[in-house]
């Protein structure tokens, strides 16, 4: 059977802005999947880059005084630093102002041209004089034209949803110099994308290289319905000088915009790669041999899904095996704020707390679903000191010092079949990595954990070491109890390699290879045991979110899009206003109008059609506890009784009862959409139970 050979990526960090906690959501799971995939005996390459290009760069640089190049020499050391600390596994970090990366700019530029999919237009902008640059649309403020609304930015208004372009903006002004911006006319260069939809639309829908909810989200938002497709819009791919990047050949004067260049950048690196190593470039990325899979952020789903596969297929090469989807990270309940300390960088956690103890909590949340998760402060310091160090290392601390001088035995003893049973798992276990559902791993591991830890309490070595007569059954005690907890070592390597190496240390015998949990170790020496790892202070955590706090120094980011799939303010989806206008937002309601109102989570038991009504559905809640609702909801059109038992949904539960012409309705279950056919009822994330309360 020939090595599986795997080609990974990471999405690139901003040149402009400190990697922090929501960037390392990826950056670890990326090197989770490909340390497992190692670990199976793949040919696994794992490269990333700096995302360097954009205005942002540019206008930090001169406001520092200094060049691009010096900025982005400095920030490049200090992501590869952070990143090495986490135990992140690149085989290479390059960048995007690379001779690399311009070359093979050039080469896909150029064959885009030849195959006739860019046109040329104007657009009109608004430029600063006083800066003398054309202004993205995070560098604009001004009032909504729709709703008046002041102070609001180049795009989409916050209070209306309206959306727009910076040009539209009454009174706008300049964030960079607070100068009127006037509004002038270039010329950009566009991709037609259109001419790609029907490639878009069997790549993204029947490839298998997107998971479901990326698929349904581009149709829905991008491609429409195959009876109906949507036409995709030209991509703007080109800006006006001055702007910070590579200028385009047959353009003088005009530079591709960032994101053009920035998915690029993985290409760059990998050619890097291969040349320190003597590779073929056309080997990963020309190569049905290769498989090439793409880590991100939701937030950047459409630049990988729509424009980076139609770049490469008129390029000529091979095409994402995988694009991975991961949702945001918030932290204690709330999105990464500076003002209260939670936007974390990665230096400010490495500075008081173990990488491993966010590698591990992170791989205990993600799954192979593009589900937000939070970072819960106190259940991290609690799951770490319970899992890792109370279920896991314990196992190794409370035997491996009893055999230090006289070693494992030369016989795998008896266990009752625990060996057996935790080798048998592995193949599931696998199963869970390769999918990337790390969260369902991380049970099974604790779960053999859980088996293990009560054979160690029952045989007490501790006891069995007082007796010179029972060395022998200590021995035996000793050796079982090494071999679960090398076997967990292995099963949790992806994760935490450091102590990988240290159990390989402590037993004589490196971890290698997944397969290596199917036999047990005998025979071999132990060495003295030496802590692996503490449990977690609680002091540590808030020190490190004190340091946070204190650390508010704000670095621009891009000029609306980069390539770090990690939290923050970019809209990639523009949705449009049309829903608002519709039904514009009720009055305001203060907060203890809003308590009024009862939430509730409920269970859909039972769901029936009501003779003669038109619009009704009758619904049986459960809120748990033997606690009922009956409810009648005007969602017959839109969905099947069928379809609907067994749900989690979102009721009014402390509504006024009101009787019907077919019955008492004890309530109102929660739904969007302009009504009839168009009702979409909403439902919580997976967790949820009967009863809870909405907040």
């Amino acid at each position: 059977m020939s090595q599986r050979r795997l080609l990974v990526t990471s999405a690139l960090p901003y040149v402009n802005a400190d990697i922090h906690l929501g960037y390392m959501v990826e950056a670890i799971q990326t090197d989770i999947w490909v340390r497992f995939q190692r670990l199976r005996g793949a040919l696994c390459v794992y490269v990333c880059a700096d995302d360097t290009h954009g205005t942002a760069t540019m206008i930090r640089a001169r406001r520092e005084g200094r060049t691009e190049e010096e900025l982005i020499a400095e920030v490049h050391v200090a992501h590869e630093a952070d990143l090495r600390d986490f135990d992140i596994s690149l085989d290479n970090f390059g960048s995007t102002h690379s001779a690399e990366c311009r070359s093979l700019c050039g080469e896909i530029w150029s064959r885009i041209r030849e195959v006739g999919l860019v046109k040329s237009d104007r657009v009109r902008q608004l430029y600063d004089a006083e800066e003398g640059i054309f202004l993205a649309d995070r560098f604009v403020r001004g009032t909504c034209p729709k709703c008046g609304a002041q102070d609001q930015p180049g795009d989409n208004c916050s209070k209306c949803g309206c959306t727009y372009s910076p040009a539209e903006l009454v009174d706008p002004r300049s964030t960079l110099s607070g100068t009127v911006p006037e509004p002038r006319d270039a010329d950009h260069l566009f991709i037609e994308l259109e001419q790609f939809h029907e490639f878009l639309e069997n790549w993204t829908q029947g490839s298998g290289a997107l998971q479901d909810e990326t698929a349904n989200y581009l149709r829905g938002h991008f491609l429409g319905p195959p009876d109906q497709p949507e036409p995709l819009r030209d991509w703007d791919v080109s800006r006006p000088a001055p702007y910070f990047g590579f200028e385009i050949p047959d353009a003088p004067g005009n530079y591709w915009y960032v994101w053009f260049d920035a998915p690029i950048g993985y290409m760059a690196s990998t050619q890097q790669w291969c040349d320190k190593h003597g590779e073929n470039f056309d080997d990963w990325w020309r190569s049905d041999d290769c498989e090439i899979h793409h880590f991100i952020g939701k937030d950047i789903t459409y630049f990988h899904t729509l424009f980076w596969p139609g770049m490469l297929s008129a390029a000529g090469f091979t095409l994402p095996a995988k694009v991975h989807v991961h949702g945001f990270l918030t932290i204690d309940g709330e999105k990464m704020s500076k003002s209260k300390g939670t936007y974390v960088k990665a230096r400010a956690y490495l500075n008081h707390l173990n990488p491993a103890y966010l590698r591990y909590y992170y791989a205990s949340k993600l799954s192979n679903r593009i589900d937000d998760f939070d970072l819960s402060l106190n259940e991290f310091v609690t799951k770490v000191n319970t899992d890792l160090v109370g279920k896991f290392v314990n196992l190794a601390s409370r035997s491996a010092k009893f055999v230090a001088e006289i070693g494992l035995s030369a016989v795998y003893p008896e266990d009752g079949g625990l060996f057996a049973a935790a080798a048998a798992t592995g193949d599931e276990i696998a199963e869970a990595y390769e999918s990337c559902d790390t969260g369902r791993a991380m049970r099974l591991i604790m779960a053999l954990a859980d088996r293990a830890n009560p054979f160690v309490e029952e045989n007490k070595p501790w006891e069995l070491r007082k007796d010179s007569e029972r060395l022998s059954e200590l021995q035996d005690v000793c050796t079982i109890a090494l071999n679960l907890f090398r076997q967990l070592a292995i099963y949790l390597a992806p994760v935490l390699p450091r102590v990988a190496e240290q159990t390989g240390e402590l037993l004589n015998s490196p971890i290698t290879h997944w397969d290596q949990a199917k036999v047990p170790l005998t025979g071999t020496p132990v060495a003295k045991f030496r802590h692996m790892l503490k449990r977690v202070e609680e002091k540590d955590v808030r020190t490190m979110i004190e340091e946070s706090r204190e650390d508010t120094g704000d670095q621009g980011r891009g000029e609306g899009d980069d390539c770090r799939g990690e939290t923050g303010d970019a809209d990639p989806w523009n949705d449009s206003g049309d829903a608002l206008a519709a039904e514009p937002l009720a009055p305001e309601c203060n907060f203890d109008e809003f308590l009024k109102v009862d939430l509730r989570v409920a269970r859909v038991v039972a769901a029936e059609h009501v003779s003669g009504a038109r619009k009704l559905l009758k619904l049986r809640l459960s809120l748990g506890g033997g606690q009922y609702r009956q409810v009648f909801a005007g969602i017959k059109a839109a969905y099947e009784p069928d379809e609907l038992v067994g749900r989690l949904v979102v009721c009014v539960a402390n509504l006024t009862p009101r009787q019907m012409k077919f019955g008492l309705s004890e309530g109102m279950v929660v739904a969007s959409g302009p009504g009839g056919s168009e009702v979409f009822v909403l439902s919580p994330d997976e967790g949820a139970v009967p009863g809870q309360r909405v907040h």
